[in-house]
C-alpha cells in the first residue's frame, strides 16, 4: 500500500470518532427535545431519556470498535518454491504437444495456504517398448514439507506405446494449516515401466 493510500486510510479512521460523536449528539438533542416538549417531564421520563442515550452510545461505540477490529485483521503467507523433474531414460516430458519445449524444472510459483495449483504436461514414450507410467515426489526440503503438500496427477495407468504420448495434469495442494515453511523444493520422479 502506497503512502498516499495509507494516509487516506488513516484519515478515514480518524473521521470515524467524529462521525460517532456527531451521531450521538444528534440522538441526544432529538430525545432531549421530545422529553422537554412534554409538559410533564418528570423524573421517570428523564431517567428513561438518559438510559436511552446511554444505550445508543453503547451500540454506536460497539459498532465503531467492531469496524476498527475488522479492518485491522489480515493474514497472509507466501510460499516460494521450485521442483526438479527426474525421469527414466526412455520417456520425455514437455510443455507442448510438438515436443520442442522439454521440462527439466517445474516452478510452482508463489502459493498460499489452502491453494491448489496445476500444470498440464506431455509425457512421451521415447523408447522401444510400451510403458506404464508412475510418479513419486521425493527429497522434500525441508523434510516436513511433505506433511503439508500433496502432489497428485490424473494419469489412469493407460499404456503408452513407443512414440506416443499422454497429456497429464500435475496438481500440488497446499494444506491450510501449513506452518514454519517459507521456501521448499522436491524432486518429481517419473518412471516408465515396460
Amino acid at each position: 500500500m502506497c503512502e498516499k493510500q495509507q494516509g487516506k486510510r488513516n484519515v478515514g479512521h480518524q473521521a470515524l470518532p467524529r462521525k460517532f460523536l456527531k451521531m450521538l449528539k444528534e440522538a441526544y438533542h432529538l430525545l432531549n427535545k421530545r422529553v422537554h416538549a412534554s409538559k410533564s417531564a418528570d423524573f421517570t421520563k428523564r431517567k428513561f431519556f438518559h438510559a436511552t442515550i446511554s444505550m445508543i452510545a453503547l451500540i454506536l461505540l460497539s459498532g465503531f470498535m467492531l469496524a476498527q477490529v475488522m479492518s485491522a485483521i489480515q493474514m497472509s503467507r507466501t510460499i516460494s518454491n521450485v521442483g526438479t523433474l527426474k525421469m527414466s531414460a526412455d520417456i520425455g516430458v514437455y510443455w507442448d504437444a510438438s515436443f520442442t519445449n522439454r521440462i527439466s524444472t517445474i516452478d510452482w510459483g508463489t502459493l498460499d495456504p489452502g491453494v491448489t495449483k496445476s500444470f498440464s504436461i506431455y509425457i512421451r514414450n521415447e523408447g522401444n517398448y510400451a510403458l506404464t507410467l508412475s510418479m513419486s515426489p521425493s527429497n522434500w526440503s525441508p523434510s516436513t514439507t511433505s506433511n503439508y503438500l500433496t502432489l497428485s496427477w490424473n494419469y489412469n495407468d493407460q499404456t503408452v506405446n513407443p512414440n506416443e504420448y499422454v497429456l497429464v495434469t500435475l496438481t500440488l495442494t497446499v494444506s491450510p494449516s501449513i506452518t514454519g515453511i517459507s521456501n521448499f523444493n522436491f524432486d518429481l520422479n517419473l518412471v516408465g515401466t515396460g
